[in-house]
């Protein structure tokens, strides 16, 4: 991506300066656009001014049911990340394209997907007629401003923790997604939001939540499934890419490992290649306990669902900086 548009010099107009807003931005996973969730959003100029009065400050991502390429479906019609737009800068390649560039390490994914209705109201206001249907005009809208206490709700029913009024609201109504009312709460619910995102234990344990519910609680190397006196796993959340050299919070920067294995994993004793199959580092002297389980060569155990998947762009980066060689 070349040239840059400052977002904060950009979003002054005719009337000043625009206060920044939050918004939605709706990512099909098998999008015709160059979308990298947790480094840039790739949209066209139809939506230009909105992304800029974002920029600056937090969006929130919307799957839909429709993935993309045609009319392939299995989306979760529901906001499963938040992300900090740092600024816009135009596509080189693709006229009257543009890249809303996310602020590195910002991207988080909700430890649970949140549906766009709940108790047959939306989330989002602009989306509801007043007779209480879905507008489905606003609703086509790919990038969408956002209210803060919509944003507010989100994130906290997305992160299992909600403030006690929404409970009570969830509670009194027919709830769309079962569990969420009686999900604990993690965090401090009167600390605002925005201070919490950035909050390392808070996306430690987001992270670590998404990734061992994504693999079932059990390691994809080994395939073992073993969980502690109170139902537990045992198996622990790895980075591929670490935090500390820039890897994101998303669960394809994850793998579901043993202690073991993670250990190992982070040594670069063990790598996984392109095809999602294990790779023993020539310096790994197994002892004959291991021997049957880290077998070279054997595909590792994946989520079902395709874009929880290891990036193969986070794969290759450990396999050139942490693994020892084959």
């Amino acid at each position: 991506m070349a040239g840059h548009i400052s977002g904060y010099a950009s979003r002054r107009g005719h009337g000043g300066t625009r206060p920044v807003a939050k918004g939605v931005f709706t990512h099909k996973p098998l999008s015709r656009y160059d979308d990298v969730p947790w480094e840039h959003y790739h949209f066209p100029r139809t939506y230009l001014r909105t992304v800029e009065r974002i920029v600056g400050d937090l969006v929130v991502y919307y799957e839909p049911g429709r993935l993309g390429l045609g009319d392939a479906r299995g989306g979760r019609e529901a906001y499963v990340a938040v992300a900090r737009v740092v600024d816009v800068v135009p596509d080189p390649e693709r006229a009257d394209h543009f890249y809303g560039r996310i602020e590195p390490g910002s991207y988080l994914e909700f430890v649970q997907p949140v549906p766009f209705r709940i108790g047959g109201r939306c989330l989002e206001r602009r989306l509801e007629k007043r007779e209480g249907t879905v507008n489905r005009g606003a609703f086509g809208r790919a990038v969408r401003l956002l209210e803060e206490d919509e944003f507010e709700a989100i994130c906290r029913l997305g992160f299992g923790g909600l403030p006690p009024q929404v409970v009570e609201a969830a509670r009194a109504a027919e709830v769309d997604a079962p569990g969420l009312a009686e999900a604990p709460v993690p965090f401090e619910v009167e600390r605002p939001i925005t201070e919490l995102l950035a909050h390392r234990p808070l996306r430690d344990r987001a992270f670590a939540d998404r990734v061992v519910a994504a693999y079932e609680g059990r390691c994809a190397i080994t395939g073992i499934a073993l969980r502690n006196g109170r139902g537990r796993p045992e198996v622990e959340a790895a980075h591929i890419r670490p935090v500390a050299a820039g890897g994101p919070d998303t669960v394809r920067n994850g793998l579901a490992l043993s202690r073991t294995v993670h250990w190992m994993f982070d040594r670069g004793l063990i790598t996984l290649d392109d095809d999602f199959r294990l790779v023993l580092s020539r310096r790994a002297e197994l002892p004959e306990e291991l021997r049957g389980l880290l077998v070279p060569d054997r595909p590792v155990r994946l989520p079902g669902h395709p874009a929880d998947r290891p990036h193969p762009a986070f794969l290759a980066w450990h396999r050139e900086h942490v693994f020892l060689g084959s």
